[in-house]
């Protein structure tokens, strides 16, 4: 398996606390990439496997609550690097010429 579909599989972040996880994905839109987050729970099958579930004890619930908060802030620093990476690809493309005239 090549490392590019490797990391296709996997969450750009994953945040916990506890059993509960915040997996953030970075995503490929009409408008450029944008992240995403999804939350789960693990626990234990009864043979003894990891297995995630959407579903919530009620103390679960704010541990989702401050994941969510944290997962906001990390997901607008993975934009932010992300938008500076294209800026900067854009400007190394550019002509040197461009470049220069801009620079004046």
């Amino acid at each position: 398996m090549t490392q590019e579909k490797d990391n296709a599989k996997r969450p750009e972040a994953t945040l916990r606390d506890g059993s509960v996880k915040a997996s953030i994905w970075r995503n490929e839109g009409d408008n450029g990439t944008f992240h995403s987050t999804a939350f789960a729970r693990t626990y234990e099958d009864g043979e003894g496997n990891p297995r995630d579930t959407n579903s919530f004890t009620g103390t679960d619930l704010l541990k989702v609550s401050e994941l969510a908060r944290q997962a906001y802030n990390k997901s607008r620093i993975l934009d932010r690097d992300e938008r500076r990476a294209a800026f900067d690809q854009a400007r190394q493309e550019r002509p040197l010429d461009e470049q220069k005239t801009r620079g004046r």
